[in-house]
């Protein structure tokens, strides 16, 4: 298959604040450190990396099923809409595709932000937003993609929660009520396309953080900056 050196929408750049939040879901979130470095930050150090996109309607409270949060604005391109999920693996999933798929052609960066941001959990006390957001290059990047017209769909293969995830909520099950992220490991193919019938396509694997709780759909929490087996 023909490949290109053109810039794609799939590395990880971000950058991760420089204190741990202390919080009731200590435990659970020690387990997502010992994964992949998946930390909830307190939102003064979030503030630090905070961009100029809109924010999703947000809340201090859990969204019930009837009233689910962080639904994506309006302007949001070729951005899938986050699905009303309850299972952990059947998001990570879903919103691994989310990640791994992209339209240059229909939809702009700020547009693509907005659609992302969408799939956010509303207990943004929990969310790393800087780290999903560094998933989307940069303005400059972006347009060069768009010129060359390049554009991304996803395949995803299995979703599994990590050994080190399942080991420690076996030794210490309490850890998980708190604030119910789970950790998700999601493997998956992306297939990349740009004008003059260029193309070429690559495995992917990324370790997610998701939040379920019990009464509310699933919101993506933050993203691992290597995979957890």
């Amino acid at each position: 298959m023909n490949r290109s050196r053109t810039p794609v929408l799939h590395r990880h750049t971000g950058h991760w604040s420089p204190r741990r939040r202390i919080t009731a879901v200590a435990v659970a979130i020690t387990v997502l450190v010992a994964l992949a470095a998946l930390v909830a930050w307190t939102t003064g150090d979030q503030d630090q990396h905070r961009d100029t996109t809109p924010a999703a309607p947000a809340s201090s409270t859990p969204a019930t099923k009837d009233h689910p949060g962080s639904a994506p604005a309006s302007g949001t391109g070729s951005v899938a809409a986050p699905p009303r999920l309850d299972d952990p693996l059947a998001y990570a999933r879903a919103a691994a595709g989310m990640l791994w798929s992209y339209d240059t052609r229909t939809t702009g960066r700020d547009q693509q932000l907005a659609g992302m941001r969408g799939w956010m959990s509303p207990e943004t006390k929990y969310t790393d937003w800087p780290g999903i957001r560094s998933q989307v290059p940069d303005p400059v990047l972006w347009s060069r993609m768009r010129d060359n017209a390049q554009h991304a769909t996803a395949t995803v293969s299995t979703a599994k929660f990590p050994s080190a995830f399942k080991q420690a909520l076996a030794e210490d099950p309490a850890a998980l009520t708190e604030a119910y992220i789970y950790a998700v490991t999601v493997t998956g193919k992306q297939t990349i396309g740009w004008k003059d019938g260029g193309g070429g396509a690559e495995d992917r694997a990324v370790t997610l953080a998701v939040q379920c709780r019990p009464s509310t759909y699933c919101g993506l929490v933050s993203i691992a900056p290597r995979v957890a087996p």
